[in-house]
């Protein structure tokens, strides 16, 4: 299974910031050490054209020379991270993994991964909450581009999206899109505080624990059933409804998160959905329990991966 990796990209960040960048080096290590099966490889980095799939070339073009400093600083400020270039290129690179994690998926891996991303509240001329570019938008629009080459319906993209906080940049992205349908499970009362409209929004109470969450869950997934029939599974597995987190406000154990993604995995194979996922957010108290979150994940992944690979499809 292809898992695409963007942490040797660093983002100079000031002493003492509260973003927890140390996760994404420690989860390619521990996946490196103990799922043998899953095969690293070097993010690719996504061009302006990918990105302008799903954003503003305005805002593309700022971020890159670093205007935007100048003509919308309260935007770095909603994003959370000082600008630098080497901010800009780690972006790139973190929706190139999405980007190249969906093609792998599509073109016969079955599932395949970006170590890190799931960066759902940028918008299409914005960012915020430490999310410059949305790498499942873009990443689901080049999809669709691609597909359109050769076939004549359009790609039916679904975003199953998992982290804690609402992604309110997914949801304004394909507002009025038939094509792509973005379900967001959340924390109703965490950021962020002005949430946007998915296809299908489940806000969840503070101190939500595994069985409320889990039957929630099973509600949105049956509903998803119901109303659309998706081609792609673009799944955003945020560890951060973890009880550990620091951020997250909802009480899920080891074995919930776990359950959770055996969920999603089991939906997408049972109607036999290529399906990429990212690793969104995670922000533990202890950052190992964030890091053993991620990798329960891949270890349900190459569960299902495996059953591609059996029946070679």
């Amino acid at each position: 299974m292809h898992a695409y990796y963007s942490d040797h990209f660093v983002l100079p960040l000031p002493a003492g910031h509260r973003f927890p960048m140390a996760k994404y080096r420690m989860l390619r290590d521990r996946v490196a050490a103990e799922l043998a099966q899953v095969v690293q490889r070097e993010a690719p980095r996504a061009s302006d054209g990918e990105l302008a799939l799903a954003h503003h070339p305005a805002y593309i073009q700022s971020l890159v020379d670093g205007s935007i400093m100048q003509l919308q600083p309260k935007v770095m400020r909603d994003i959370g991270f000082p600008w630098s270039q080497a901010m800009v290129e780690r972006s790139r690179r973190s929706a190139g993994a999405t980007v190249a994690a969906v093609r792998d998926a599509m073109a016969g891996q079955g599932i395949a991964a970006n170590m890190a991303g799931g960066t759902h509240h940028a918008g299409a001329d914005k960012g915020a909450g430490f999310c410059v570019f949305n790498d499942a938008a873009i990443a689901a629009r080049v999809a669709q581009m691609e597909w359109g080459r050769t076939h004549r319906t359009p790609l039916q993209v679904a975003v199953v999206d998992l982290d804690v906080h609402q992604g309110d940049g997914t949801a304004g992205i394909f507002q009025g899109d038939a094509s792509v349908f973005t379900l967001s499970l959340h924390g109703e009362k965490n950021f962020p505080f002005l949430k946007q409209v998915s296809d299908l929004d489940v806000g969840l109470p503070d101190g939500c624990g595994d069985v409320a969450y889990l039957d929630a869950l099973e509600n949105a997934l049956e509903q998803l059933s119901q109303r659309f029939e998706p081609d792609l599974l673009i799944y955003l597995a945020g560890a951060d409804p973890f009880e550990g987190d620091r951020l997250g406000r909802l009480k899920l154990s080891f074995d919930g998160l776990q359950a959770r993604d055996r969920r999603v995995f089991d939906w997408a194979w049972q109607r036999r959905l290529p399906l990429a996922f990212a690793m969104a957010g995670g922000y533990g108290t202890q950052l190992e329990q964030t890091v053993q979150v991620q990798v329960n994940t891949y270890t349900v992944a190459l569960e299902y991966w495996r059953r591609w690979q059996a029946l070679g499809l």
